[in-house]
């Protein structure tokens, strides 16, 4: 099919449904753009025959087409401005920062990319994390939902994932994008709709399926139902879709889009394990590499430590894996952490906890800037500098 195919195709689904009844008791869906109204080329969400994508593939894959790609909705005047107002915040307003999305992009979606096409999903949906998160795996939200793929709490431990004071899964590339090849693939058999999927995804699948049997109860699940429940969505879930659209197209054709690549970097590693409590600092030193590369590396590990008595996969730079585990071997187990946690309890006084742990005041309060002595708060927790044989 052809890029100026595309509209026509779309309004002739559009027309066929009409003319079958197949809406006749829902609200009106707007009449189809006329081609000459919608010119798709210059924003690059044409999909040609042959399986061209917004950003290369992998070579050798074959993906089907992507629905996604041809919802009626982008013959929707109304919706179709709407994206083209996001593309203008990427454009614009969001200039200063999404440079880093395209970055993050780069970092992990190819990783994203064999999720999707091991789970039979539409390729396109490798743009959802740039909408959530910026492709940042630490990124949260002020509704604290985190990582690349931004689960809350609750929905993360239902999809299996690790959340706790030590790990937090949601914050791991890849456990988080398994887990959100999961929740997509369900949304997706839930409701039939691509875009019913994603206002799931964002506004929750039951507020979706509560609005669907109010206004829609006896229609066939279709993107069109999106806009019949759209009015009633929550602001942020209004405006979901189209925003995805918008940050697809600006991410899938960045150059178009007055941004620049920034390279090919890859999230590579060698995986490693540790059998007990390690902090970050020690695992550095022994894999000959900075603290702060083991934390970009790591970023489940929320304290900079990893559990106790338990063993643990660590990812170190890729080509360091032997020389690490020879390297940790030489280290006594009573030197693999170099600090600790205390939880301040009713009574606790600053020069108590030091003599406790074998530190002074001092060393205390430049590990935790801003704590004042007369006013602990029970329940809070400070980092203390462990000295080497007196952690207790």
């Amino acid at each position: 099919m052809t890029d100026g195919d595309r509209p026509q195709r779309s309004a002739l689904l559009i027309a066929v449904l009409f003319a079958a009844g197949a809406c006749s008791s829902l609200p009106a869906f707007p009449p189809p753009v006329p081609p000459p109204a919608v010119d798709v080329e210059p924003v690059g969400i044409a999909y040609p025959v042959g399986g061209t994508f917004l950003s290369e593939p992998e070579p050798a894959v074959e993906d089907p087409r992507d629905t996604i790609f041809h919802s009626p909705l982008l013959g929707n005047p109304e919706f179709w401005a709407e994206v083209e107002t996001y593309i203008d915040f990427w454009k614009g307003p969001a200039s200063e920062w999404f440079p880093r999305c395209i970055e993050g992009f780069q970092w992990f979606g190819a990783m994203v990319d064999s999720a999707l096409v091991a789970n039979g999903l539409p390729r396109s949906l490798r743009y959802l994390p740039v909408l959530e998160s910026c492709y940042l795996p630490d990124a949260v939200s002020p509704a604290s939902a985190v990582g690349l793929w931004q689960f809350m709490e609750p929905t993360a431990r239902a999809l299996g994932l690790e959340v706790n004071r030590l790990v937090d899964e949601r914050r791991d590339p890849y456990a988080a994008t398994h887990a959100a090849m999961r929740f997509l693939s369900d949304l997706h058999r839930r409701f039939d709709s691509w875009a019913l999927a994603l206002a799931a995804y964002n506004g929750g699948p039951t507020r979706v399926a509560r609005l669907l049997r109010t206004h829609a109860p006896l229609h066939p699940r279709s993107d069109e139902l999106y806009w019949v429940i759209r009015p009633h969505l929550p602001r942020e879930t209004r405006s979901f879709v189209a925003k995805f659209y918008s940050g697809m197209i600006v991410a899938g054709s960045p150059t178009s889009h007055g941004y620049q690549r920034t390279g090919n970097g890859r999230f590579e590693f060698d995986e490693v394990e540790v059998p007990d409590a390690t902090s970050f600092d020690v695992i550095a030193r022994a894999a000959g590499t900075t603290e702060e590369e083991i934390a970009r590396l790591n970023p489940k590990y929320v304290r900079g430590v990893t559990p106790p008595r338990r063993n643990s996969s660590v990812r170190v730079p890729k080509g360091s894996g032997a020389d690490f585990r020879e390297a940790y071997r030489a280290i006594p187990p009573e030197e693999r952490v170099t600090f600790t946690e205390h939880e301040i309890r009713p009574g606790d006084t600053l020069s108590e906890i030091a003599e406790k742990y074998g530190v002074s005041v001092t060393d205390l309060q430049d590990a935790n800037p801003g704590i004042r002595a007369r006013y602990l708060r029970v329940g809070a927790r400070l980092v203390v500098p462990v000295v080497s044989g007196r952690k207790r």
